[in-house]
């Protein structure tokens, strides 16, 4: 595996009064781009670790949406399907295309939105530790299992959720906290015209299995692969274990263009 590759280069876009945050590592010899996108709450921080190991080999953009990770909250409310929209219009802007969309928790809502509106900017989605399970949908249910979570993260986990809650903000959160809960992803995966990897720690307790396999069992091509011990926080313990379930599933869910090798 070559080790040539960038510095992540940090800035912020604005677009139609939203910022969004962009942290990208480019590689001499990509082969194929990355989009990692955090959940509710959350920043590019937690993904670092999962960043810097699918560096290794590939270009990789790691996003902060409006209102997380200290930026800017918008003015005006954004559902899932809205903020897929603004990101779709992002990658556009910044002429991102055929990327691997990756998303965590309420994050895996986005990439999904996002493939159904705009296929033609993704190639595979990765749903790491889906929300909302269909049989847990409500805020309280959801807060109970992510306090149980808390048990067996890591402190770096633990830390890096803390702040950036704080960052983030208690209005802006509990506004997308009642999208996260509305939005019916399992209806949505069936739309979907890509490959889709749903991914969770062994030990999460806020995307179980049996949901994990709902939502594979909804969607036209997908597939569900568990890292053992992992938690909800799972790329953060786990990277290395990540990148290479993820690098299986294309492998698997690839396939060459007539005249072209495999990428």
């Amino acid at each position: 595996m070559s080790l040539r590759r960038s510095e992540p280069v940090v800035h912020v876009l604005t677009m139609d009064g939203l910022d969004f945050r962009m942290v990208r590592s480019s590689h001499a010899a990509a082969q194929r781009t990355f989009l990692l996108v955090h959940g509710i709450g959350m920043s590019h921080r937690y993904l670092r670790r999962l960043h810097d190991e699918l560096a290794l080999a590939h270009s990789v953009i790691s996003i902060d949406l409006p209102g997380f990770g200290g930026l800017r909250r918008p003015s005006r409310d954004l559902d899932v399907r809205a903020m897929a929209g603004a990101l779709a219009t992002l990658l556009d802007r910044e002429a991102v295309t055929d990327a691997v969309a990756v998303g965590h928790s309420m994050g895996s809502q986005w990439v999904v939105e996002l493939a159904v509106q705009r296929p033609d900017l993704v190639t595979h989605l990765v749903a790491v530790g889906p929300v909302a399970d269909d049989h847990h949908r409500t805020a309280f249910a959801q807060a109970r299992a992510l306090a149980l979570d808390v048990v067996g993260e890591t402190p770096r986990a633990n830390w890096q959720v803390l702040s950036d809650y704080v960052r983030c903000g208690i209005p802006w959160y509990l506004r997308q906290l009642r999208h996260m809960v509305a939005y019916p992803i399992e209806e949505r995966v069936g739309l979907l015209t890509r490959p889709l990897l749903v991914l969770r720690g062994a030990q999460d307790p806020i995307a179980g299995l049996s949901w994990c396999r709902r939502l594979r069992d909804a969607a036209p091509d997908a597939a569900v692969i568990e890292v053992p011990r992992g938690w909800h926080v799972v790329q953060d313990r786990a990277p290395r274990a990540v990148a290479g379930a993820m690098e299986a599933f294309l492998s698997a869910h690839t396939l060459p263009s007539p005249g072209k090798s495999p990428r």
